[in-house]
């Protein structure tokens, strides 16, 4: 596993010519960014885990039945202040840097206050974000990082701080009909209070203020209370609809005393992170129309989520379809220690994902007895029981096990849908089958092929689409997409190896091989 996971990547910021094997289609073309990491080693330090690596962004400009690849990695700050140093001095979640013990007292003293309250990285390894015209290398941080997507250059740092009191914030937005990247972020303690704020940043700028970037006009639109001050959810996603916003407040939760003194007790912040078996998840539907939660209080079996897949309103309902753990296992095994020792026992102690379906009633009747189910919808088995008035407990349906980092046309975000494009993971974090899944039959196709490491897909509909399905699917790894050419055509890869003629065109990288 070493060669997949710990192996430092070279940059390749020149073009050079893809080998493909197949055809693309003659309508495919663009730019597609990729971003993830790409470094774990610097001089003699190593990161501890896989997701702390630095960002290494990647472009593959597509057309005319060619594929050029060029690559660069991110420079951050926290890549200059390493590189320079020739070893990791800026801490990662999984990985804290400490100062040289040749330093005097007085030194390291000042060096341990002045991460009490801690300066995250700029490492921005996750996704790409676009907003208006301007393309973000982003993570989950108050950090983004802006980027030419056409170079790779590293442009200027922005700090979501400087336009709201946003600690920390997802890496996968929605963009609406209008363009507008809606996203959400932690206010830890701002005021006495911690609250998850939703925030839209809008696609242009008043013409009387063009010199200004897009940031300048955030909007937050609504914020949430934590039910904690100093232990708020941790959350990689949310789901939207046409007039909704679905949030989970999960039991997988931030200990901010424990991160405000990791660094002077020798710990990573990672560990600051705690799953909470006993809790409860806390489902909030936000009305965007009103800007304010439902005041009905629905919950759930405690469990993880780091991906929503696609969410819609149905005859008085909400339909959300989420991929679940039963715990959070999952971060545990990607330490590079688990990856590159035991691996395969290892793996089979994380819990296994599932595509679970939730149903939430809009509208709870006052006359329901308690313990009625108040789901209508004979297309699922997924319940939701009153408890009380105020209160109504939901279960869900399970639609699949053992598959993540789903994809969907994204022309239907929000609204009813069919598809689900996947990677199958049964007991094992590396994928080792692509599928197509048909939340309406239940029936899945899937592709394998002996020695290659297929990932997260990306849809791409035809011009003149008229199924939800006519298109071509790429099949890239984790951390996830930016396009830089038409609305909406966003493919991703990681690596490029083949390409197969039919339905679907599967891009792969051959496990081992560079």
């Amino acid at each position: 596993m070493d060669m997949i996971f710990g192996k430092n990547k070279k940059e390749q910021p020149e073009p050079v010519r893809a080998k493909i094997k197949g055809e693309l289609p003659t309508w495919l073309h663009g730019t597609l960014l990729r971003n993830g990491p790409g470094m774990h080693t610097i001089g003699e330090t190593t990161y501890n885990h896989w997701f702390d690596g630095l960002a290494l962004l990647h472009s593959f400009t597509i057309g005319n039945g060619e594929v050029h690849y060029r690559s660069k990695y991110l420079r951050s700050d926290t890549y200059n202040s390493n590189i320079e140093a020739n070893k990791i001095v800026v801490s990662e979640f999984g990985t804290m840097a400490y100062p040289d013990p040749c330093k005097n007292i007085f030194s390291k003293a000042f060096s341990y206050l002045s991460h009490t309250i801690p300066d995250f990285t700029d490492n921005c390894l996750i996704n790409i974000m676009k907003c208006g015209e301007d393309f973000y290398a982003t993570t989950e941080t108050n950090y983004i990082r802006k980027i030419n997507p056409d170079t790779l250059e590293t442009l200027e740092k922005v700090d979501y701080r400087d336009y709201a009191a946003i600690n920390v914030a997802t890496s996968h937005p929605h963009y609406d009909a209008q363009g507008n990247v809606l996203n959400m972020g932690t206010s830890i303690v701002d005021k006495g209070k911690t609250k998850y704020l939703v925030f839209k940043i809008p696609p242009t700028i008043p013409e009387k203020k063009k010199k200004k970037n897009n940031l300048k006009h955030l909007e937050v639109i609504c914020s949430i209370p934590s039910r904690s001050l100093l232990s708020p959810s941790y959350y990689h996603s949310f789901g939207i609809t046409e007039n909704y916003i679905i949030f989970l407040e999960q039991p997988f939760k931030l200990d901010i005393l424990k991160m405000a003194t990791a660094y002077i007790r020798g710990i990573n912040w990672a560990s600051c992170i705690t799953f909470h078996e006993e809790d409860k998840t806390y489902i909030h539907i936000i009305d965007r129309r009103t800007k304010r939660t439902l005041l009905t209080k629905f919950y759930a079996d405690p469990m993880v989520v780091f991906h929503h897949v696609n969410a819609y309103e149905e005859d008085g309902h909400i339909v959300f379809d989420v991929i679940s753990y039963k715990d959070h296992s999952l971060y545990q095994l990607f330490y590079l220690a688990n990856l590159n020792q035991d691996f395969q026992q290892n793996s089979k102690l994380a819990s296994i994902p599932s595509l679970k379906r939730f149903v939430i009633p809009l509208q709870v009747d006052k006359d329901a007895e308690m313990g009625e189910n108040l789901v209508k919808l004979e297309s699922t088995t997924a319940t939701a029981r009153k408890e009380k008035d105020d209160q109504v407990y939901c279960q869900s349906e399970e639609l699949y096990e053992g598959i993540e980092l789903p994809r969907i046309n994204y022309a239907y975000n929000g609204k009813k849908y069919r598809y689900v494009y996947t990677a199958e993971v049964q007991w094992n974090p590396i994928p080792t089958k692509i599928m197509k899944f048909d939340v309406l039959t239940k029936s899945s196709l899937k592709w394998e092929e002996e020695h290659c490491w297929p990932a997260e897909p990306v849809f791409v509909p035809a011009p003149n689409a008229q199924q939800e399905d006519d298109g071509k699917s790429s099949w890239p790894s984790e951390y996830s997409t930016g396009f830089h050419s038409k609305p909406w055509n966003q493919l991703s890869s990681y690596e490029f190896g083949r390409v197969r003629k039919g339905t679907n065109i599967y891009f792969q990288k051959q496990c081992g091989r560079d």
